[in-house]
């Protein structure tokens, strides 16, 4: 006959192993994630999809639309990932990684950065690797990519989207890399964005439909840029943009 007693602990601790797995999810991982991104409506689709803590094993334990609440954010949680769009208000992802440097630093519980943008170019990926972070993926990402991607950065491991590998590699690697554009690098990364739409002959209100802002928003970027690069009119910055071959 068996001790009551035996048996009860055993139970317990069938019941403790359960909870503890239920906690790290199906595979016993565990993160915690902050999401950054200006789109709320992204923000809660992210969280749907890999915030279910008990089969993820992320649990999503902050979120910000711009740079100031995203730095207030991730100091307080101190999670060990953020999920970081390149284009934010208030300076862009860039911005969080610089204003976050030292949580990036610390040795024993270091924030790592994994940038989630729809944005696929090369000088955003490029401004947010040198900025510190740890990888960079496109918002076309499946739910199960991107988790796993999440648990990768976690463990120090640099992720990418296939094809933002290259312009790494190239832009690290090639002995003959173009230096830092000062004048570019005085704009804001959605500045930036704004700019190529510019470039590429987009109206202020497709530049509106496809960043999902306003018109006056537009118009107060492109003021701001014109400002920053010293031009007059958008022809002159088409042709400024040409001639770094931004479009």
């Amino acid at each position: 006959m068996s001790d009551p007693t035996e048996a009860n602990g055993t139970a317990a601790a069938d019941t403790t192993e359960a909870a503890a797995t239920a906690a790290g999810g199906a595979t016993g991982r565990h993160a915690r994630v902050v999401l950054v991104d200006d789109h709320r409506m992204f923000r809660t689709g992210v969280q749907a999809e890999i915030g279910r803590t008990d089969e993820t094993g992320v649990e999503v334990v902050g979120e910000a639309p711009d740079v100031d609440q995203a730095v207030a954010v991730i100091t307080e949680t101190r999670p060990e990932v953020v999920l970081l769009d390149v284009h934010l208000p208030g300076g862009g992802g860039v911005e969080v990684l610089r204003r976050c440097a030292a949580l990036m630093a610390d040795t024993e519980r270091p924030v790592r950065f994994l940038a989630l943008s729809v944005s696929d170019a090369a000088e955003d990926v490029i401004g947010v690797i040198r900025g510190g972070a740890r990888g960079y993926v496109t918002k076309t990402i499946t739910g199960s990519d991107l988790i796993d991607s999440i648990f990768r950065v976690q463990e120090g491991d640099a992720v990418f989207s296939p094809r933002l590998a290259g312009f790494v590699l190239d832009a690290f690697a090639s002995t003959d890399a173009p230096p830092v554009d000062e004048d570019l690098d005085r704009l804001t990364q959605r500045e930036r964005e704004v700019l190529r739409l510019i470039a590429r002959g987009y109206a202020y209100k497709e530049i509106a439909k496809q960043l999902f802002i306003s018109v006056k928003t537009v118009e107060s970027h492109v003021s701001a840029v014109l400002r920053k690069l010293q031009l007059s009119n958008r022809h002159e910055l088409t042709r400024w943009a040409t001639a770094r071959r931004l479009v």
